[in-house]
């Protein structure tokens, strides 16, 4: 068996590494960090096309079939997916029986963080975005940092990383400083900041070295693994728990969960530092949190949504003026207060004044338009009725997330008629949670819902429910309007006729239709725009 205890070379330049599932979101913006730190990257994978081909197109790469070929002699490491099994992935066997490193995805991730000063993203919900909102706004800071999110984000110029240019590739040592409760600064050595996605799955972020964590969400999800809700805020707890002395998590104050997690990581280690973000942060307190922040400082207060734009102000910078963020929905607005949070921490563990930047984090929460599958905008067209046509997708699978990104749509979208397209994901999840998903659609006019999509580790004939179990409970709340079809392009010509339909007055800005869930449902929306004769 491998040595999982194998390290990551200190100098990437010129090391060659063989990536097997590198289509995979993580490991291809993983090959995008060591590829632009000097690293020779190969790697394989099915034949079938991904998004994330782009990525490795845009780097010069391409993946090869799976084949024990692929490990020559000039292969130093192999980073895998957890996807693929040492004893049964033809280059995983024949790197073992060469005695080549090998590291699994999360192991890797994990080696490359203990060398910056890393922060991990967290929480059952939005970690995508608050990472790519913290990546966006570090674009315009003065501050050396890589930052890795969970999909290609629109901002980071459609790849999945962002690499400041004040990160050297030869790894030039920078000293950040940080003000004690004294008001003096330590240094602490460390290389630039490292920013990640960090996931809670089979506690696959036990394997990140965090300096701070921000903690969107706790609660019951990948049943599969927790069967219970105490299963995985233990699992957040333990991650809070690998903080230093002194280290941060910031939590959101709105989030019941969250806040009991960080409660409970508290109790265990006192010395963890709490900072709130939300409306509800004056309603949590933690004595002797002396931080250099206030709890309020990151107290949001949303404004108008006017112009397809979220208004909101944050406690610190209320002199300051507000921010604005053109994506839809509360949700993003509380993650964008988070990214905020974060980086305005690093500005002071930098030595610098976040008041300072106001005007750089106001133009970065400003150009973040979202990433792949989250609210991205698909296509738009215009209708025989001379309507617009606005067709998104998302990649909303847990009944919290659909719930709060069709409300923010509502409030988004005032003027448009919303289709929502949504395929359960997991059998465990949709039983689980069947109550909650039931109810998570009440923003929507018109709800399309299909067969659950099954995932590998699960066998369907273990369990009762189907997806036409989830549309009868919904249409037990009385929900009208909702609509079964068990494969996905069956409903191809029931959305056609719902989307050539006269509008009423209180829709006076057409249509939005939008599919949602972690399947493959993304393909309906792609046939409307089709339909509409290529005009998207």
């Amino acid at each position: 068996m491998q040595n999982t205890k194998v390290s990551l070379p200190e100098d990437f330049r010129g090391v060659h590494i063989h990536f097997v599932g590198i289509k995979g979101t993580g490991m291809a913006a993983l090959v995008e960090i060591l590829f632009h730190k000097g690293a020779i990257i190969t790697g394989s994978d099915v034949s079938e096309r991904f998004y994330t081909d782009e990525v490795l197109e845009k780097l010069g790469l391409r993946s090869v079939p799976f084949a024990a070929e692929n490990i020559t002699d000039e292969v130093q490491f192999v980073i895998y997916s957890s996807a693929y099994k040492l004893d049964k992935n033809p280059d995983l066997i024949e790197a073992v029986r060469r005695d080549v490193p090998c590291l699994l995805y999360t192991q890797a991730l994990g080696a490359y963080s203990e060398r910056a000063y890393s922060c991990g993203v967290c929480g059952v919900h939005g970690k995508t975005s608050t990472t790519g909102l913290v990546g966006t706004i570090l674009k315009e800071i003065d501050l050396p940092s890589q930052v890795l999110a969970g999909s290609v984000i629109n901002s980071f110029g459609g790849t999945c990383t962002y690499t400041s240019p004040l990160v050297a590739t030869e790894n030039t040592v920078v000293e950040p400083v940080e003000m004690t409760c004294a008001g003096g600064f330590d240094k602490l050595n460390h290389r630039s900041i490292f920013v990640a996605e960090t996931c809670e799955y089979q506690r696959h972020f036990m394997s990140f070295c965090p300096q701070k964590i921000i903690l969107t969400s706790v609660e019951s999800d990948h049943e599969d693994y927790y069967p219970t809700y105490e299963d995985i805020r233990q699992a957040f707890i333990d991650y809070l728990c690998k903080l230093p002395v002194g280290g941060e998590v910031i939590f959101c104050a709105d989030d019941k969960g969250a806040c009991e997690t960080v409660n409970l990581a508290r109790a265990q280690r006192p010395d963890i530092v709490a900072l709130p973000y939300g409306e509800s942060t004056a309603a949590v307190s933690f004595a002797g949190n002396c931080n250099c922040f206030s709890d309020g400082d990151f107290a949001v207060k949303f404004g108008k949504v006017e112009n397809e734009r979220n208004c909101f102000s944050l406690g610190l910078f209320a002199k300051k003026g507000d921010f604005a963020l053109s994506m839809p929905g509360r949700h993003e607005v509380l993650d964008a207060a988070a990214a905020v949070a974060l980086v305005c921490r690093l500005l002071v563990t930098y030595g610098k004044n976040p008041l300072d930047y106001y005007e750089n984090i106001k133009a970065g929460l400003l150009k973040f338009s979202g990433g792949k599958r989250r609210s991205e905008i698909v296509g738009r067209f215009t209708n025989k009725n001379g309507a617009d046509v606005l067709v998104l997708d998302d990649y909303g699978h847990h009944p919290t997330a659909v719930k709060t990104t069709l409300e923010g749509y509502r409030e988004f979208y005032k003027g448009r008629k919303i289709i929502v397209d949504f395929m359960s994901h997991t059998y465990s999840r949709t039983q689980a949670l069947l109550r909650e998903f039931a109810r998570c659609f009440t923003a929507a006019d018109v709800v399309i819902l299909h067969k659950i999509y099954s995932s590998a580790r699960e066998n369907p004939a273990d369990f009762d429910i189907t997806g036409r179990t989830l549309y009868e409970a919904v249409l037990a709340t009385g929900q009208k309007n909702v609509h079964y079809f068990e494969e996905i392009l069956s409903a191809a010509d029931f959305a056609k006729a719902e989307l050539e339909k006269p509008l009423d007055p209180e829709y006076p800005d057409g249509y939005l239709f939008v599919t949602m869930g972690a399947g493959d449902n993304w393909k309906l929306g792609k046939e409307m725009c089709k339909a509409a004769g290529g005009r998207c």
